[in-house]
């Protein structure tokens, strides 16, 4: 069974994208490419053993296994080493994007207190939205009476437009809840 994003992508956004946009070609028309998810922890450094259960809830939102980053340089005011894992990350494709991009818009969003949209203004230039989560607590997956520590995570979504007018436009019709007047 295919993403219920992924066929309305297909049938409804794609032409009322081209339209919209005024393209000729629909190969032209933006297109999600990737989600990358993001959780840095920075007191990994004096506990090792915090890594294991966030990369667990990590997991449990993406549906598949993330990669522990390790930090490039030493920093010593930070007592980071070299080689030191600092965080987690997943990239998403295909249709685990399309149902993560749903399980987003339609119940992790709406259960952010006092929400009234997100941002339109973080886009990098280059097409690419990037949205910061305060806790992993948003998505039902995660079991409340098992975590000890709330942390937060960074989604990026990668389109395929060249400006930000064109992810805003394709982001908007997945049902992206923008902010108004910002």
């Amino acid at each position: 069974m295919a993403a219920r994003l992924k066929e309305k992508y297909n049938k409804e956004i794609k032409p009322a994208l081209q339209k919209e946009l005024g393209l000729a070609n629909t190969m032209a028309v933006p297109r999600l490419e990737k989600i990358i998810l993001n959780m840095g922890l920075g007191e990994a450094t004096q506990n090792n053993k915090i890594m294991d259960p966030l990369v667990a809830d990590l997991a449990l939102i993406a549906g598949q296994k993330p990669v522990t980053t390790k930090s490039k340089k030493s920093i010593a005011a930070f007592k980071v080493r070299e080689g030191m894992p600092i965080g987690a990350m997943v990239t998403l494709r295909g249709e685990k994007m399309y149902e993560f991009l749903d399980r987003l818009i339609s119940t992790a969003l709406p259960r952010v207190r006092d929400f009234r949209g997100v941002s339109s203004k973080s886009f990098d230039g280059r097409g690419n939205f990037t949205l910061g989560l305060r806790d992993q607590l948003l998505f039902p997956e995660i079991d409340y009476a098992r975590v000890e520590k709330t942390k937060g995570m960074n989604v990026t979504i990668v389109t395929t437009a060249q400006d930000d007018n064109g992810a805003r436009a394709l982001l908007k019709l997945f049902g992206m809840p923008f902010r108004q007047g910002a």
